[in-house]
């Protein structure tokens, strides 16, 4: 039964590691980035800009399909249009605490913008992390233009991904009508868009409609976009506002099997998670290309997710939407997209449709302030806490009080682990005192082994009677590893995917909880003047950073406080353990490392306590000293003296 219960323990841990090992050691490399002239390449919708209408131009996403009264929807970009109008539209600047950029003119695109608060690496001298990119570098305006210049000369060109909103046409009304992805919008109050600073676009289609695009903008990542339409003819007029993410080509994500990357959304309370491999594989819809409708009721939202950054359409809640997943072959562009009702605007009146974007870094405060007030349904599942989302979630939240307690990431980690050690401590002493006592058995069981020679059968039959006589419980001792497994994989997942890790110092030379230690026993940690082998990867792992070598310490002082396995290829694969644990582990997240120290070295305190109050004083270098009467280690000697019979 021992031996099972071993095996049953390693198994499970072994099978563990290996997923975790895999995915971050073996997962496939990310597609290389594309060349700069494929980046800059320009694919169409339509024809190009007009002076009244004008049907996506060179560089837009696929326009969103008919409204319900049945329009025909745009087709796939074509290559032969003209030039992208976004390289040469004006541009109206971005400025708030947390964002920097440029809105186009052309189509009121939302395509150039910074993380201010980001920067690419711990470097306070590297570029902000970028979000959005246009279809092409703007080229700069002429002096004294009222609107920003079209582009820092600096902008990095990337893959095209932006936000754009539009009016789709309802049955009966001309498309050149509506404002499109390409459209030329008009400046009409505001020139820099920032916190309590709108911006108002505005397009006249020359036939009795004007339309005005209100752009807001708070101090973190939540844009407000508000369209309307004024009819200043005489007959009615029917047209539906959209808005779309659009990204050119599959963007370079990490690859883990772990972590989503792609689109997110909530649909009536419904998580909506697919990956960018799926999309072209949706089932073709007509007029529309691979496409997932969803019909929303009344609370939703849908968009891009990476890895720490996401953008997100979230119309108002308590408005019925439609959600659209999409996928454009020809072009080659992946879109997320919100499509509103219809709205038929009388003469002389107005009709206004109000959504949100959200662009900008995952930071938990942040989305949950917007889950609460505008209230986006349940904003918070965008960030992604796995399959044990019912302790990723507590263990997030403790982890970022016990942070703005302390005000240091790493040292809230070691208090976290205290914590999670203090919850699960009356349960782990039943196991610490039945692994004592099972300590004090051992010489017994190796009287037994010593005396039935390999007869396993009965060497099992006679450990249980032995076991039963004196009260002990075997499976005890699995209590703490079934509990550290979820509690490892929780804990792994908050360090790998929440923001709030990102570049997060400890001490001295940690200075990034969610990177592995950079130290290395290879260049005596720094004091050599070489760089260490495999710095940034896997092999890493395999120069000694100064936090594994800790770790396989702790592994090993905590392993030789628990009983032995009698059986000798056990034996040795147990004794082996800590020092692989210490191999593979010392390219993980410096944050999860630091946890496992901690949680080892707790749990020998612990264990060495309870020991200690049970009569034995362990000594970590092997021996045993107890305090109780000496036990007969003779072949027959099958009870406590003084027992009658041996019973």
């Amino acid at each position: 039964m021992q031996d099972n219960n071993r095996n049953l323990i390693l198994a499970m841990v072994l099978s563990a590691l290996v997923m975790l090992v895999w995915s971050i050691f073996f997962a496939p490399e990310p597609a290389p980035p594309a060349q700069d002239g494929a980046q800059t390449t320009t694919q169409g919708t339509g024809q190009g800009t007009t002076g009244q209408g004008a049907a996506p131009g060179t560089g837009s996403p696929a326009a969103p399909g008919a409204a319900p009264q049945g329009a025909a929807p745009a087709l796939a970009a074509d290559a032969a249009t003209s030039a992208d109008p976004s390289a040469k539209a004006g541009r109206v600047k971005i400025e708030s605490p947390s964002l920097a950029g440029t809105i186009s003119l052309a189509g009121g695109r939302i395509d150039d913008l910074e993380l201010t608060g980001y920067h690419e690496t711990l470097d306070p001298g590297s570029p902000f992390v970028r979000l959005l990119s246009p279809t092409a570098k703007p080229e700069l305006q002429a002096q004294g233009s009222p609107v920003a210049p079209g582009g820092d000369t600096q902008l990095a060109v990337q893959k095209p991904y932006y936000a754009v909103y539009g009016w789709m046409p309802a049955a009966g009304t001309d498309p050149a009508l509506v404002p499109g992805p390409a459209t030329l919008w008009a400046i009409e109050s505001g020139s820099t868009l920032a916190p309590g600073q709108p911006v108002t676009l505005r397009w006249d289609n020359g036939a009795g409609q004007i339309f005005r695009r209100i752009y807001e903008l708070d101090d973190k990542f939540l844009f407000t976009v508000t369209q309307s339409v004024e009819n200043t003819g005489s007959a009615p007029f029917s047209a539906a506002p959209y808005g779309i993410l659009a990204r050119h080509g599959k963007p370079d994500t990490q690859n883990f099997f772990v972590l989503h990357e792609g689109i997110v959304g909530m649909t009536d309370g419904k998580l909506l998670e697919e990956k960018y491999k799926n999309l072209p594989d949706l089932a073709a819809l007509p007029g529309e290309g691979p496409a997932q409708l969803i019909e929303v009721q009344e609370n939703g939202w849908i968009g891009f997710t990476d890895k720490y950054w996401m953008t997100t359409l979230a119309p108002a809640p308590g408005n019925p939407f439609t959600a659209v997943v999409k996928y454009a072959p020809g072009a080659d562009i992946y879109q997320a997209e919100t499509r509103m009702p219809v709205q038929t605007v009388a003469p002389g009146a107005t009709g206004t449709s109000a959504s949100h974007l959200f662009a900008g870094a995952k930071v938990w405060e942040v989305i949950n302030g917007y889950q609460e007030n505008p209230g986006i349904d349940r904003f918070v599942d965008s960030i992604d806490w796995g399959w044990f989302y019912f302790l990723t979630k507590p263990i997030f939240r403790l982890l970022h009080w016990l942070h703005g307690m302390i005000g240091n990431m790493g040292w809230a980690i070691i208090a976290l682990t205290f914590v999670l050690k203090l919850l699960v401590f009356p349960l782990a002493r039943k196991s610490y005192i039945s692994m004592a006592k099972m300590k004090e058995l051992q010489p017994e069981m190796e009287a037994i082994k010593g005396r039935i020679g390999d007869d396993r059968m009965k060497y099992q039959k006679e450990v249980m009677e032995l076991y039963k006589r004196e009260k002990v419980n075997p499976a005890a001792g699995c209590l703490p590893v079934l509990l550290q497994i979820p509690i490892f994989f929780s804990l792994y997942k908050v360090i790998f995917v929440t923001i709030e890790l990102r570049h997060a110092p400890w001490i001295g030379w940690i200075r990034d909880l969610s990177a592995p230690d950079p130290s290395s026993l290879w260049n005596l940690f720094g004091l050599l003047p070489w760089a260490t082998p495999g710095q940034g990867s896997f092999l890493h792992s395999f120069t000694l950073p100064i936090l594994a070598i800790l770790l396989g310490i702790s592994m090993w002082m905590q392993q030789k406080l628990n009983p032995a396995p009698a059986d000798p290829a056990q034996k040795m694969i147990f004794a082996w353990m800590p020092w692989i644990f210490m191999f593979m582990l010392g390219g993980f997240a410096s944050g999860l490392v630091l946890y496992w120290i901690t949680n080892n070295t707790i749990t020998i305190l612990q264990q060495y306590t309870i020991m200690s109050m049970h009569g034995h004083r362990p000594d970590l270098f092997g021996n045993i000293r107890s305090s109780l009467p000496a036990r007969s280690k003779a072949a027959g000697d099958k009870g406590k003296p003084g027992d009658k019979g041996g019973k």
